[in-house]
């Protein structure tokens, strides 16, 4: 999908003003961006870059979806290919894995058996935002290249094969790459989620 795919996807509404575009969905659409770019500096300029796309294309907003529906698809794709082109740049050895070798023997056994499930799924809307608070969390501390496949393929829901085409990876290195990132995620989220008393202050490694 292009931008120009996206201009025309949502006539404009005549109440609809640019101009304030910034204003209603600038808080929103940086959220979006830094959860899966991690840094301000970036989350900032794809904010700008998705309101001059936006601009640039307003004629093409037929309505037939939200305002900021329509914005967060711009920003989106242009997450995407930020995306892209960092994991592309870093792609080049996907050898042992240091984290791995700490969970498991040479055998492929737990080393340590990870965390009973005994606190369950989130249920009430504060146990939601607990969890999400605490998945973000989880989620800073993965390296670069694995919170990005991981943000793209379970956050965007982008699939496999199309993760692929989009990152310039072959399906096993994906598949690697997603591999070592669940398995950091159920470690930190084992740590700090699935307990019954969960730690109070911070995140465990």
């Amino acid at each position: 999908m292009t931008d120009a795919d996206v201009m025309t996807g949502p006539t404009t509404d005549p109440g609809s003003d640019p101009r304030a575009w910034l204003d209603r969905h600038g808080d929103a659409l940086y959220r979006f961006a830094l959860a899966r770019v991690r840094r301000a500096d970036v989350a900032e300029d794809l904010v700008q870059e998705t309101l001059l796309s936006a601009w640039r294309g307003r004629e093409g907003f037929r309505g037939t979806s939200s305002e900021q529906t329509w914005l967060t698809a711009i920003l989106k794709r242009k997450v995407i290919d930020w995306l892209r082109h960092r994991i592309r740049e870093r792609v080049t050895d996907l050898g042992p894995d240091g984290f791995t070798d700490s969970l498991f023997t040479r055998r492929g056994d737990w080393k340590v058996p990870p965390a009973r499930c005994d606190r369950g799924s989130p249920t009430t809307p504060l146990e939601r935002d607990e969890f999400w608070a605490t998945l973000h969390a989880c989620l800073g501390k993965l390296p670069s290249r694995l919170h990005d496949v991981f943000v793209l393929r379970y956050l965007d829901e982008v699939a496999g094969d199309a993760a692929c085409r989009e990152l310039g990876l072959t399906p096993s290195n994906l598949w690697v790459m997603l591999h070592r990132a669940r398995l950091r995620m159920w470690a930190c989220l084992s740590e700090n989620w699935f307990r019954d008393e969960p730690p109070r202050e911070g995140i465990a490694p």
